[in-house]
Order: C-alpha cells, then structure tokens, then sequence
C-alpha cells in the first residue's frame, strides 16, 4: 500500500491543524538536536574503538 501525494499532503495538512505551528517548529528544533547529538555520539564511538582496534593490534604484536 503506497501513499501518494495528495494522502501525504492531507496528513501534512492535520498535522498542522492539531498541533499548530509553534509547536511544529518545536519539535523540528528538538528533532534536529537529537540527530546532531546522535551523529556525534556515533563519531565518538567510531574513534573509540578504532583507538581501542589499534592497541589491541600492537597488544598482539608484541
């Protein structure tokens, strides 16, 4: 089942009707803070464990 454009306009539509647009930008504001803070959590891990991938090589070559 796939939705076309005029269902999505409509629950865009709704949307906007039930929860107003300051409250829209709120959340668009909150969202985009989260994917940042996600991105950056991921980045951190990813060169954690690349530090960590590093020791335990030169661990294994001694």
């Amino acid at each position: 089942m796939r939705l076309g454009v005029t269902e999505i306009l409509l629950i865009l539509v709704l949307v906007l009707v039930i929860f107003g647009g300051g409250k829209l930008a709120g959340v668009g504001k909150a969202l985009g803070q989260s994917i940042r803070e996600f991105k950056k959590e991921v980045k951190t891990d990813d060169k954690d464990g690349e530090a960590a991938a590093s020791e335990t090589n030169e661990a294994e070559k001694k």
